[in-house]
């Protein structure tokens, strides 16, 4: 029976100093209790561990059972109701160890379970092991910094495969248990917070580095995970939401700790990095800018601790903030905040700014959710609408060569020919879009990528917009004038543009006038024979003029 190979092996120990115990009697009374709790026998086990005649046993032995302890504790937890005396016996257990073991061993014994779990069982692990760990960590005297750290760093490391739930059906149902897991582990890291605080209104040289910046690790991560990608917005039907609760947490740490304002503003440039190796190096770099950028989302754009700043700063900030800030609502809010026209092209010659319409439109073209598609395609139009002339004029040509869609192509072109009308229609001349400078951009625009062998159903959105800016010209600008150079290029547009569409029309006709697609090809069939009749006009006229 399991009791009695238990007891044989406590009398035995009983008369051994500590210091006799052997590597065999650890193995033989973490098999006999590992048997006691698989059969059944938890409230023995407790008996035993409470004696106090056991106290020397137990501090140095008990830590080894903490393993199948916590695989009783939560299958019994999945069992009915008829086991719940048994799993309260085994978490009795679970706090007498924590009370007798020696910290050191039991703090990896705990470390060792969270690390071992995986998928469904992390939360349930996690939530069972913190309060036993945060009373272990408390004990500890020596590399308390570091232990809270890898405890931290695990417990996340753990978390951050899981799915982060965002209906609203979803964090209600928590079916992981991630929700409430998350803010059980901003409560796990409080006490840890408070020491740092004390120590800090002791001394305002506060030296003892150590703890702090552990829980600024902690704190960037939860930033990066799950806060990045979680739902933020008041949910109808939730009372405290899970995460906006885990968000004021996470940012009330931060001032705590004083590590909000120079995250916010100095964004710790020139801080040392501890990696040898560049591409771990630049693994952190990529994770800081993520963590950094969520922060700048819950304060000006959710205002989680916004009271915590004067408003003076908050305005300098949201300046600054869309040139490095990704998640769309700070963007679109910086974006908002500034006058049309107001940014200098100059901007676009840092890498970060000219990535920002790129990754917008792999937003606009690769996302799968369309209220997401159709904000990145109003807030492109925002960016735009905020450089000078040349500016936009810079972004037209990088989004023409780089987008490689036609729909967005197509998007470009119109732009395109809005400011051409601006410029036409103002009262000073706009040589970005007029003459030499539009003729090097109409280059990009009319022509066929393929020549006669293009895909014209593939590309009509593009060259619908072609046509149509091509007959605006056409219309608008008389050829006396030429205050576009279209009539100076029109050879070339011919050679390059007309007559290879008209080739490829034919082609395409024959080729798709047995089935429905040939609808979009009579389209461009009807403007291309406009235009052509515009022009042929338009040259007429001009020769009449001139004779």
């Amino acid at each position: 029976m399991a009791v009695d190979e238990l007891q044989a092996i406590i009398q035995r120990c009983q008369i051994l100093e500590e210091s006799d115990f052997r590597g065999e009697d650890f193995n033989l009374f973490q098999v006999a209790g590992q048997k006691c709790l698989e059969d059944g026998y938890a409230a023995q086990l407790l008996e035993v561990i409470q004696n106090e005649k056991n106290k020397v046993i137990i501090k140095n032995m008990g830590w080894n059972l903490i393993s199948p302890l916590v695989r009783c504790i939560l299958a019994y937890k999945q069992e009915d109701d008829k086991r719940d005396d048994k799993r309260e016996h085994c978490l009795k257990i679970l706090d007498q160890l924590v009370q007798l073991c020696n910290p050191k061993e039991l703090f990896l014994g705990l470390l060792e379970q969270i690390e071992q779990t995986s998928g469904e069982k992390v939360c349930p692990t996690v939530m069972l092991l913190l309060q036993p760990l945060q009373t272990v960590l408390l004990k500890l005297q020596n590399k308390k910094a570091y232990s809270v750290g890898l405890s931290l760093a695990m417990i996340m490391n753990q978390l951050t495969p899981l799915p982060v739930p965002y209906t609203k059906q979803q964090i209600q149902e928590d079916k992981l248990g991630l929700c409430q897991c998350c803010n059980a582990v901003v409560d796990f890291a409080k006490p840890f917070v408070n020491e740092v605080v004390k120590n800090m209104e002791k001394s305002s040289e506060y030296n003892d580095m150590e703890l702090k910046e552990e829980l600024l690790k902690f704190c960037m991560k939860s930033l990066k995970y799950p806060l990045l990608t979680a739902q933020l917005e008041q949910l109808e039907g939730i009372e405290e939401h899970p995460f906006r609760h885990f968000a004021t947490e996470i940012i009330d740490i931060l001032q705590d700790i004083r590590e909000l304002m120079p995250l916010v503003f100095l964004h710790h440039k020139g801080k040392r990095s501890y990696w040898e190796n560049q591409e771990f190096e630049d693994i952190e770099r990529k994770n800081s800018a993520d963590s950094l950028a969520c922060l700048s989302y819950l304060m000006f754009v959710q205002h989680f601790g916004i009271n915590c700043f004067p408003m003076v700063l908050v305005v300098v900030f949201c300046l600054f903030a869309s040139f490095f800030s990704h998640p769309q609502d700070l963007f679109e809010n910086c974006l908002l905040r500034m006058e049309d026209n107001s940014l200098l092209h100059q901007y676009l010659e840092f890498r970060d700014f000219i990535n920002v319409p790129q990754d917008l439109v792999k937003v606009m073209t690769l996302c799968p959710i369309e209220h997401l598609r159709k904000k990145s395609l109003n807030m492109l139009q925002l960016f735009i609408d905020k450089f000078d002339a040349e500016g936009k004029y810079t972004l037209f040509r990088c989004l023409l060569k780089t987008s490689n869609h036609a729909g967005v192509e197509g998007y470009i072109i119109q732009k395109i020919k809005d400011q051409i009308h601006l410029s036409l229609t103002k009262a000073h001349d706009n040589v970005w879009f007029t003459r030499h400078h539009l003729i090097s951009l109409l280059d990009l625009v009319l022509f066929l990528p393929e020549g006669a062998e293009t895909d014209l159903l593939q590309n009509s959105d593009r060259i619908m917009a072609s046509l149509n800016l091509l007959r605006y010209l056409v219309i608008k600008d008389c050829e006396s004038d030429n205050q576009t150079g279209v009539w100076t290029t029109l050879a070339k547009i011919e050679k390059n543009f007309l007559k290879p569409l008209h080739v490829g029309l034919n082609m395409s006709k024959a080729h798709y006038e047995l089935c429905s697609y040939s609808e979009p090809l009579e389209t461009e069939n009807c403007v291309l024979a406009r235009v052509e009749e515009l022009i042929e006009v338009k040259v007429k006229a001009a020769m009449d003029e001139n004779i």
